[in-house]
């Protein structure tokens, strides 16, 4: 094992012989050779090897994986992913056409024969009896398309950049549970850059320099941004590439896509000069950072990089049958190059290392481009359309020209905990769109920009490939009451139901999730959002979260045990909390433009004891803790001063996200805010509390406030290198109780 518990790359036999003689001393000492990936789908059912799924289901379920028998099933008519679920009490049969397959029966089965609920996060398996149940009779279902992606580009840097393999390993486990075939991996996605641009005239200390801190990386392959945050050490590099090579090998072994990102022209400064003048466009500003520059893909450079690119990549993770890339993201400049040829070239680099791979591309703002589709291949094209739910009178076979797509969903910007989507949108338009004529729909795409916060919305989105029949809304949400807690309850029911018609049916239009909160905002009396790309007002009535925290409360005794219940609890206090923000500071604005003293401080009071109710809040269960992502990125450092920039790393895509122009001009700051038990006490209670302390001198002096530098006091908390608890402490029930009676 690697420091800090991560497993070390290990000591290899030497790679065959088809490889380069430096990818050979590079597998040689330490990676080892992988093994190509044969795509999704075309595992025969003789070729099963049970072991990966046999393990995930003793994580999954340790008390009674025994009871399950999972065997291989023929290929369904049409290829299509297919599983069946059969057995006696205490003896439960599960066939799929592929390892991930047959752990999606084991999901069905548990939802709706067993009657729980394994979500993300939280789950209610106390309440399994001893022995399961049987299946009345056999059930079997296929999926409806044959691609099931997860996983926003953005997803490692706002979910976590500092996981250990474990806690990858339990993700890959419960998009398997949910029928998610195909999973993006950008955990040491910066390795075979750091390898292959060493053949091209730089060092590896000024790629270290280059390539920004894993918080940050996520934009750096979408070309947004280098070397904030950084540098990095060899041994993170190494040590991350060694998850990023075991979760790719587990995906494998489940029969699930590992997507990896491909090689699209990305170049640090000074290639050109570097590289007998070849042709790179540089891509002026995101954000308020320099972008990294781009190389022509038409350029004969071009396919010798990628080239070596997809060599070092395989030397690491293997092959793969998809690949990630967006070129010209959100803003990039095309200079002279002819748009239509360089897509080409990238297909045509993409497939000479890998024959037919899929290139999986962003559906966000403009692209992908009509000048890019009309360069490739499209029947190797998949887009993975981030605006499915966001918009209106959105017609993908036209604007696309009937290029293969799969509807998708960013529900959750930054990470903000803030529950619900427009998930009636979802059910509407999928099986609307898939139902055209010349439907070119192929696939779902689960992509909000951080997972782990809404179980919820994963549940429902991910089941729409595995519904025979169109979703019913209502009976939908009412199944997963009944499940969620282990058994049915008249109270979770009730609290779900008001949830459904709160934050679970907000429409489309403009905007694919809801609200932030006011207490993680900058202050300010005319305050609307957090995020300044945030919606500027509740997107549903707050009322109907404030009755389910009521019916919340209300349930069984019995069934108050679960991690699922203490989660959903303390959400939907912290968000009827985070609602009545939007009630108490109207009030603390209108008591100052009346200069009442009195009652502004009486307000302010208010507003500070609401904060601390939060922080307790948050501080009880274990899905709400600065400190455990703090911990989790010291745990990395090969030494304090690593260590130290980790934590920055960390803390510094939560509060200014990058430097003083980025948060300011660029608009990022707080972008990623979120109510955890740390941030709460340690920036965003402090930070009012400043700006009271201001209004409360102007009212005394009937002066204009003193103005405080907002970027200077978070970039000094970002600097911070305080600990926090990594444990939960506190009694969920009764501080959610405490709250209920405290928003009367």
């Amino acid at each position: 094992m690697g420091e800090g518990g991560r497993p070390a790359l290990r000591r290899a036999p030497l790679a065959q012989r088809v490889l380069p003689a430096a990818l050979a001393l590079l597998a040689c000492l330490c990676l080892g050779a992988a093994t190509p990936v044969r795509p999704v789908g075309s595992i025969r059912a003789q070729e099963f090897d049970p072991a990966p799924a046999r393990a995930a289901l003793e994580r999954l379920l340790p008390r009674h994986a025994r009871q399950f028998t999972l065997e291989p099933a023929g290929p369904a008519p049409g290829a299509r992913d297919t599983f069946t679920v059969s057995g006696t009490a205490g003896a439960i049969t599960v066939r799929g056409t592929t390892p991930a397959t047959q752990l999606t029966g084991v999901g069905w089965y548990l939802q709706h024969v067993a009657g729980v609920d394994i979500g993300w996060p939280g789950d209610s398996l106390g309440e399994l009896p001893e022995v399961l149940p049987a299946v009345p009779q056999p059930v079997s279902r296929s999926a409806l398309v044959p691609h099931r992606y997860a996983l926003n580009d953005t997803d490692d840097g706002y979910s976590g950049p500092y996981r250990s393999f474990e806690q990858h390993q339990r993700q890959i486990d419960l998009l398997a549970l949910h029928g998610v075939n195909e999973v993006f991996v950008q955990v040491g996605a910066e390795y075979p850059y750091y390898r292959a641009l060493q053949q091209f005239g730089y060092t590896a200390r000024e790629l270290r320099e280059w390539i920004p801190g894993p918080a940050h990386q996520s934009w750096w392959l979408l070309q947004n941004l280098s070397g904030f945050g950084g540098p990095v050490s060899e041994q993170l590099l190494t040590a991350r590439a060694g998850i990023g090579r075991k979760v790719a090998g587990q995906l494998r072994g489940l029969g699930m896509t590992p997507v990896l990102p491909g090689y699209f022209g990305t170049v640090p400064p000074g290639f050109a000069a570097r590289n007998g003048g070849a042709e790179v466009v540089p891509q002026g500003d995101w954000a308020g950072f320099d972008r990294p520059e781009w190389l022509n893909p038409t350029d004969p450079v071009f396919a010798r990089l990628a080239a070596a690119y997809y060599a070092e990549q395989r030397a690491v993770f293997g092959d793969s049958a998809m690949y990630r890339m967006s070129p010209l993201h959100e803003g990039g400049q095309t200079g002279t190059v002819d748009v239509k040829a360089a897509a080409g070239a990238v297909q045509a680099a993409l497939h000479a290392a890998r024959p037919g791979a899929l290139w999986a591309v962003l559906g966000w703002q403009d692209d992908p481009t009509a000048e890019l589709l009309a360069g490739v291949d499209t029947s190797k094209l998949l887009i993975l359309d981030g605006l499915s739910d966001r918009y209106n009178r959105l017609d993908r076979e036209t604007r696309w020209g009937g290029a293969p797509y799969a509807l998708g969903t960013i529900h959750n910007f930054g990470g903000h905990t803030t529950p619900g989507a427009n998930t009636s949108v979802w059910t509407e338009r999928f099986e609307a769109w898939r139902g055209k004529p010349d439907s070119a729909l192929r696939g779902t795409a689960y992509l909000p920009e951080a997972t782990g916060t809404d179980p919820a919305a994963f549940d429902l989105f991910t089941d729409l490939a595995w519904e025979p029949g169109p979703v019913d809304h209502r009976q939908w949400f009412a199944g997963f009451a009944a499940r969620r807690y282990g058994r049915p309850d008249a109270h979770a029911a009730a609290a779900w139901e008001e949830l459904r018609l709160g934050p679970y049916s907000t429409s489309s239009g403009l905007w694919s999730e809801s609200q932030d909160s006011l207490f993680t905002a900058r202050p300010g009396l005319t305050v609307a959002s957090a995020a300044h790309w945030s919606p500027q007002s509740m997107r549903y009535d707050a009322a109907r979260v404030r009755r389910a925290l009521d019916h919340l409360l209300a349930v069984d005794p019995a069934l108050r045990g679960s991690s699922a219940y203490r989660f959903d609890l303390v959400d939907t206090a912290r968000q009827a909390l985070a609602n009545h923000s939007r009630v108490l500071l109207p009030k603390i604005r209108a008591a100052y433009e009346r200069k009442d003293r009195p009652l502004y401080r009486t307000l302010v009071a208010e507003w500070q004891e609401r904060e601390r109710q939060l922080e307790a809040l948050t501080a009880s269960d274990p899905n709400f803790l600065l400190g455990a992502r703090l911990a989790a990125a010291r745990s990395w450092g090969a030494d304090e001063a690593e260590k130290d920039r980790l934590e920055y790393d960390a803390r510094s895509l939560l509060s200014v996200w990058g430097g003083r122009s980025t948060s300011e001009g660029g608009f990022l700051h707080d972008y990623a805010n979120r109510e955890w038990a740390g941030l709460i006490g340690e920036l965003y209670a402090r930070r009012w509390a400043a700006q009271f302390e201001a209004w409360g001198e102007a009212l005394a002096t009937g002066s204009a406030p003193r103005v405080i530098d907002w970027y200077a006091f978070e970039e000094s908390w970002a600097r911070l290198t305080t600990r926090h608890p990594t444990e939960p402490a506190g009694d969920p029930y009764a501080l959610a109780r405490e709250i209920a009676r405290t928003l009367v």
